[in-house]
Order: C-alpha cells, then sequence, then structure tokens
C-alpha cells in the first residue's frame, strides 16, 4: 500500500485518511499544534522526512493571510519530493459568480477571493503530477443541515433563482482516491443535484419533524459576513470530467442520499 502526507487534518482530509488506513496505507498529517498522531506543521525536521518517505501527498490547507502557508513553507521540497502523486484541495469559489449556470473545470478563475484563485493556480504550475480538485459546500456527519436545525441556526432566505452545489466528505474521499489511477487534471467533485439551500432546509425539517424556519430576507436573517458571502455566488457546478476520466460517481448523488445516511 502506499504511503500518504496530508498537509492539514481538517474534516475532509480526515475522512479519507480512516478510507486509507482501513485500506492498509500508512498515513501521515499535520495540524498546527501536532495534536495525537498527527505531526506539527512547524517541525521541519519531521515534514521534510515525511516528504521524503511519501508515495503521496495531499494539502487541503486553505490560504491564510494572502498566501498559502503549505507552498510558502514546503512548496521547493514538494517540487522535489520523489511521490508519484500530488493533490489539492481547492475550491468551485475560485469560479466566482455564474448567474446560476454550469460551469466546468475549462472556465476561467474570477473568483472573488485573489488568495484562493493564486492558491490553485500556484499548485497547477507546481509540478506536472499535481490533482487539483474544486470542491463546492462539503456536508457529512456532524456538519450538515440536519445539525444547524437542531442547534436553531437554519435559515430560509428569500433569493429566488439562488442554486447551489454540494459534495458529501465520503465522496471528496471516493474521488481522491478514485484519481490514483487517473491523469493529472483538475476536477470538480460535486453532487448532481445543484439547488437552492432552502430545499435542504425543508427537506431536513421534514425528516426531522419540525416546522421550517420562516422566510426571511438576507438583513432579517442576521447573517454573519462569511455566511452573507455564501449567497453572493449562485452556479451549478459540472462534474462530468471526474466521471468521464477518473470513473467516479458521486455515492450520495443528491442531498437527500446523503442527509440520509448522516442520520
Amino acid at each position: 500500500m502506499g504511503q500518504m502526507l496530508i498537509f492539514g487534518m481538517g474534516y475532509a482530509a480526515s475522512h479519507l485518511a480512516d478510507r486509507l488506513r482501513a485500506r492498509g496505507w500508512e498515513v501521515a498529517g499535520t495540524t498546527r499544534a501536532g495534536r495525537g498522531d498527527s505531526v506539527a506543521f512547524d517541525n521541519e525536521t519531521m515534514v521534510l522526512a515525511a516528504l521524503r518517505t511519501a508515495t503521496h501527498i495531499l494539502s487541503s490547507v486553505p490560504p491564510a493571510e494572502g498566501a498559502d502557508p503549505v507552498l510558502a513553507r514546503y512548496g521547493d521540497a514538494i517540487a522535489l519530493a520523489p511521490a508519484s502523486w500530488v493533490g489539492y484541495l481547492s475550491s468551485t469559489g475560485v469560479y466566482g459568480d455564474t448567474g446560476g449556470a454550469w460551469v466546468d473545470e475549462s472556465a476561467a478563475i474570477k473568483g472573488r477571493r485573489s488568495d484562493r484563485n493564486a492558491a490553485d493556480l500556484a499548485w497547477r504550475a507546481l509540478r506536472s503530477d499535481v490533482r487539483i480538485f474544486r470542491l463546492p459546500g462539503i456536508y457529512g456527519p456532524g456538519r450538515s443541515i440536519l445539525d444547524r436545525i437542531d442547534e436553531g441556526r437554519a435559515h430560509r432566505i428569500d433569493l429566488p433563482g439562488q442554486v447551489f452545489s454540494r459534495v458529501h466528505v465520503d465522496d471528496i474521499a471516493g474521488g481522491v482516491m478514485a484519481s490514483f489511477k487517473g491523469p493529472a487534471a483538475i476536477y470538480n467533485l460535486a453532487d448532481d443535484e445543484p439547488c437552492h439551500q432552502n430545499m435542504l432546509v425543508e427537506w431536513g425539517c421534514e425528516m426531522l419533524g419540525v416546522p421550517a424556519p420562516p422566510l426571511q430576507s438576507l438583513e432579517e436573517a442576521g447573517l454573519s459576513a462569511a455566511a452573507r458571502a455564501f449567497y453572493a455566488e449562485n452556479r451549478r457546478v459540472a462534474n462530468g470530467k471526474a466521471k468521464r476520466l477518473l470513473e467516479w460517481a458521486p455515492r450520495y448523488p443528491t442531498f437527500r442520499e446523503g442527509l440520509k445516511a448522516v442520520r
């Protein structure tokens, strides 16, 4: 089996690590403080040693303070590492607002966050074997609309025509693993049914047997800046390339199957 080094053992990366370990892989990962069996990101001796033995390298670390911290600290070492596969978890946010139209990997990068755009481009330029995975809204166990409904934090926003794509965390792991035998390229990993967030809220409330929250404007909902930014863009993310080149198909093709699996 392979040896995977993951920069940033966050939500999606931890699910991938669990899947790989279940298949007999050795997985090392970095976190800020080196908690548990992970390595501290700043421990250059251990990180560089892991880079020398890893067969696969993945970064799930988003840019911070205008720069990609993994590239800034270890970019040169990753470029020269003997690994046969390198991957980066990017965001479909690099596409920007499409007014609800479908967007695929051929689209220009024009997202609101210049640091996210720059990181996506920099990882693509780092090596010829880099796989870029552009991800929409991620959900799964402990991180779904059902949890927000339980906590009284779900909102229905009055924005007709607003459409979002999303992906179950297990389908991210499945897509990354499918790419081990696929070509180096950019891949959108998204489910098959983009829809308005209100559909998730209403379906989740019905599933839990609770009333749906009232329909509100963005101003009435009192959303955080980050939540308001979520509603500033409107797009449908196409996943056909990953299906064609990786023979990947989402285990949870819509939010319905995905939310049922969460509970």
